[in-house]
């Protein structure tokens, strides 16, 4: 294999699995970190992209070539965790990150990835990285960040060759809270921006897998006050909140890794007959928990473009998704019903429990590309909780 030429400044490196070299401009933080290299298609967001806990050791290429240019704030990070692994361990951009150029924003991109411990790249042809991503599926890799320069390649290549990848790596353990908590948190709304829940309607737990705080303030958005526990959490210990619902939360990694200790509790919550809602991880495991497979996709689906349909209504979304497994459909057990799919590649996006209010999405309702085309799901939660309490009283 030809010896990489460096480009003049060369001061970053993204060394893929099969001794493949990528030079640019490294930005944010200083060192190396492996990864699995995936390509978001969304033009606005990255900010939330990066610290997505779904996104814990994956590197994100951004196909979108203007990243940055609205710089940073502290009410869009998706992640309440402070460890880095709560967060994507780099980036790749086609251009560096100009100067900011918004009233929310608070630092610029370089500098917060700095903080954040994210290593970046720029001055790639992220196009090339996306084709070859879509060809052959998201390699493994390590993405180095050197002020000087000097990199040593053969280091770097056997470094991402060693990597084991995200096949049978539970990551929820890593990125889920420490402890229970409680958020009265809703959505962002100009002109006063986050608000509380002052009334609340009903009390959720959510199963924490790697949650996003927009979840949680979509929640607040139909009246729950949320109770937060962390993934190994137990059936019991949830039910003994007696919440109106459960929410099964996104996260990282392999689902059959962490529905190992995550599904027989899943299962209990739903034999308890409450409501329970699933998004992203939490679908693929409560498919897992009801007697389905999942697998690895090849590319996977990041990006805020992405046709879902619903199979009951016949309409289609355009919403937010970020996962690289899926749930087999051709796995799904009887009782268990196929609700969404993608239009893209016709993999399943969400299924429902025939005669129990238990349902699940594969994409991020809390997200809003479409823009709003997806909020319906949590009105349909609020409303089998509605339903479930009132046929209790």
């Amino acid at each position: 294999m030809a010896k990489p030429t460096h480009p003049p400044a060369a001061t970053g490196a993204l060394v893929l699995a099969d001794g493949s070299v990528f030079l640019g401009e490294g930005l944010g933080a200083i060192g190396a970190a492996e990864g699995e290299v995936c390509f978001n298609t969304s033009m606005t967001g990255y900010q939330e992209i990066l610290t997505d806990p779904s996104y814990a050791a994956q590197i994100v290429a951004f196909t979108f070539p203007h990243i940055g240019n609205v710089g940073t704030n502290n009410e869009d990070i998706e992640t309440s965790s402070p460890a880095a692994a709560a967060a994507a361990r780099g980036a790749v951009f086609r251009t560096r990150p100009t100067l900011p150029s918004n009233w929310r924003s608070d630092d610029d991109l370089d500098s917060w990835m700095k903080k954040r411990n994210v290593i970046a790249l720029s001055g790639l042809d992220t196009r090339a990285l996306t084709k070859r991503i879509r060809e052959h599926g998201m390699p493994n890799a390590v993405i180095a960040h050197a002020p000087d320069g000097k990199f040593d390649l053969d280091k770097l290549r056997a470094q991402a060759k060693a990597w084991g990848g995200l096949d049978g790596l539970d990551l929820a353990k890593d990125v889920t809270t420490a402890q229970s908590y409680v958020v009265n948190e809703k959505r962002w709304q100009w002109p006063v921006g986050v608000e509380n829940v002052t009334k609340p309607k009903f009390t959720v737990v959510v199963m924490d897998y790697g949650v996003k705080r927009n979840i949680l303030r979509a929640l607040g958005d139909i009246g729950a006050k949320t109770i937060v526990l962390p993934a190994t959490a137990t059936a019991e210990e949830a039910l003994a909140h007696n919440p109106d619902g459960i929410l099964l939360s996104n996260g990282p990694g392999d689902p059959a890794a962490t529905g190992k200790y995550a599904a027989p509790e899943i299962k209990k919550l739903v034999e308890s007959g409450k409501p329970v809602m699933g998004v992203c991880l939490g679908h693929q495991m409560l498919g897992l928990a009801l007697g389905a497979k999942t697998h690895k996709m090849a590319q996977g689906h990041h990006g805020a473009n992405h046709p879902v349909k619903d199979q009951s209504t016949g309409k289609v979304e355009i919403v937010s998704m970020n996962h690289g497994f899926a749930i087999d459909t051709s796995t799904l057990p009887k009782g268990v019903k196929e609700t969404h799919v993608s239009l893209f590649d016709g993999s399943n996006c969400g299924i429902e429990l025939e005669g129990k209010p238990v349902f699940s999405v594969q994409y991020h309702p809390e997200a809003s590309p479409g823009p709003q085309d997806s909020h319906y799901l949590f009105e349909r939660f609020a409303k089998l909780m509605a339903k479930k309490t009132k046929s209790a009283a």
